[in-house]
């Protein structure tokens, strides 16, 4: 999953995306893993996956992604892979936000 999420970054580096993450792991896991994974991205340590916003995000499943536009309304959740799916929806919620500047 890192690699796509890297790829993501790289992909849309010069349009209205951010891609934050939230990992379930272990805070020195968690710090093993950005290294190794070269993370691109800004992420965050939630401790376990039972940790405070996994607890508030009524997370059940890995990896959960929320796909949120402009405005700051979600307008996807996927559990699991979302596979191709995630790719076209960023790119329509980027058309979107630009054709209203």
């Amino acid at each position: 999953m890192y690699g796509h999420e890297r790829s993501l970054v790289r992909k849309f580096a010069d349009k209205p995306f951010v891609l934050l993450g939230v990992n379930s792991d272990a805070k020195a896991r968690f710090a093993s893993a950005v290294a190794k994974e070269q993370m691109n991205f800004r992420s965050f340590s939630d401790g376990s996956t039972s940790g405070p916003i996994s607890t508030a995000w009524n997370i059940k499943g890995w990896p959960s992604i929320f796909v949120i536009d402009a405005k700051g309304l979600l307008r996807i959740k996927y559990t699991g892979d979302p596979g191709d799916d995630l790719d076209t929806e960023i790119e329509g919620l980027i058309k979107e936000a630009l054709a209203k500047k």
